[in-house]
């Protein structure tokens, strides 16, 4: 389950990456490279701060072949989408959920402090997308309004909350994801979050 949610992310944040560089206009390398940085970004931060390097995409073909997939997949069916926000939406909350979780993992294997793990977990899941954004001239998400980083950090604290309770590890991962993905989704859709400070 864990392989697999792994796939699933690096596919999403992927296709997310691609669809945001098309909307901007980019030629295909643009597009390639965004996806690549969308996808790994996080990963790759979080392997070189706890010192596991090569860092994974390196170590794995798989995640490279995953990323040019999902680099095909979205330059094949961007037509096919009737939103475009509607689908980088969806793409990019998958991801959130799935490379949280991600994290959090990385940081128990290496014996780090729920804490640090939860702070492992939330950058594994959010700098891929700040560097896609930076990348394209947007402000990123995680720096605005818009409920973010916050639920990664809160899908952290369900994590560690549910372990207690000595779950099975696939349940664990998949009740964490959808939890994630679940306060996303309702955020978005009612309008939650975080006031910007008045500069005046």
């Amino acid at each position: 389950m864990f392989h697999l949610l792994d796939i699933i992310g690096t596919m999403a944040f992927a296709m997310s990456g691609a669809l945001t560089a098309m909307h901007k206009k980019l030629d295909p390398f643009g597009v390639f490279i965004i996806a690549f940085v969308t996808a790994v970004g996080g990963g790759t931060l979080r392997d070189v701060l706890i010192g596991r390097t090569p860092v994974g995409w390196m170590r794995d073909m798989q995640y490279v072949y995953v990323i040019i997939l999902g680099f095909f997949l979205a330059i094949l069916f961007r037509k096919s989408f009737d939103k475009l926000r509607t689908s980088l939406f969806l793409f990019d909350t998958i991801g959130l959920g799935v490379f949280t979780l991600i994290g959090l993992e990385r940081g128990i294997l290496t014996g780090l402090h729920p804490a640090i793990c939860i702070a492992l977990g939330t950058m594994t899941a959010c700098f891929g997308g700040v560097i896609r954004d930076i990348l394209c001239n947007e402000i990123p998400n995680v720096f605005r309004e818009e409920i973010y980083a916050t639920i990664c950090i809160f899908g952290g604290i369900i994590f560690f909350g549910l372990r207690k309770l000595n779950l099975n590890d696939d349940i664990l991962y998949l009740v964490t994801s959808l939890v994630i993905i679940i306060i996303r989704l309702m955020a978005v859709k009612y309008k939650w979050h975080l006031k910007a400070f008045d500069h005046k």
